[in-house]
């Protein structure tokens, strides 16, 4: 990419761009049930967006891995039923759009596996806005391990002092300080505020619509001083 843009912004998807995150709640509360697993939403809800290796291991430390692919592949297929029921969060087009018009490169730096992620492009039917795309068959691990970031600041060619992120949980923060981007924390994935700035959040908003509306004044807007 040798004639792109020198700054990049990174979008996590889910919870970010599309309410996704209570969706995946009810999946895996469901999943849990279907192993013998009571797990409370809240404590779910909590661990939203981390490597779903790691979720179980946090959710059921003293299941068997045969239990724990159980869970698995039931939350993918109680999440599938969700997917025709999405939709995108406030701002969230606009923010893509804006974000090119103003000379950076989008990068959709998610995790999600194959057949989520063909829905959620398709919601944001955003192509003629992003230059890059990750997926789950790009790293080995998921959030808040630094994988999904290295490689989505690797495909575009920006170093991580030129790029800022746009995500909604902790792992968001989390993962893109551990390589050195700037994050902007958004409250849609149903994580406060307060949270995402002691993760280190460089700025938090409520959702990508307010990020548009302050975007020359913000992170992203530093990107081009």
């Amino acid at each position: 990419m040798a004639d792109a843009p020198t700054t990049a912004v990174l979008f996590d998807i889910d919870g970010t761009l599309v309410d996704s995150n209570y969706a995946h709640v009810d999946a895996w509360w469901r999943a849990f049930r279907v192993v013998g697993a009571s797990v409370d939403a809240w404590r779910i809800h909590r661990l939203i967006g981390m490597d779903s290796t790691r979720l179980l291991e946090e959710l059921l430390p003293d299941a068997s891995e045969d239990d724990r692919d159980t869970a698995k592949r039931y939350q993918s297929a109680y999440f599938a039923e969700h997917m025709p029921r999405l939709r995108l969060l406030p701002g969230a087009r606009a923010l893509l759009q804006g974000v090119a018009k103003r000379g950076h490169q989008v990068v959709l730096a998610t995790s999600a596996p194959p057949n989520e992620l063909g829905r959620l492009l398709e919601l944001l039917d955003a192509e003629q806005w992003v230059d890059v795309v990750t997926s789950g068959e790009d790293v080995e691990q998921a959030k808040p391990a630094p994988d999904i970031v290295r490689v989505a600041l690797e495909r575009s060619g920006v170093d991580p002092s030129r790029a800022v992120m746009v995500g909604d949980a902790m792992w968001d923060v989390e993962t893109a300080g551990k390589v050195g981007v700037a994050c902007i924390g958004v409250m849609t994935g149903g994580i406060g505020g307060d949270e995402l700035r002691g993760a280190g959040a460089a700025a938090v908003y409520d959702d990508a619509a307010a990020v548009l509306a302050g975007i020359d004044d913000g992170p992203i807007g530093a990107l081009a001083r």
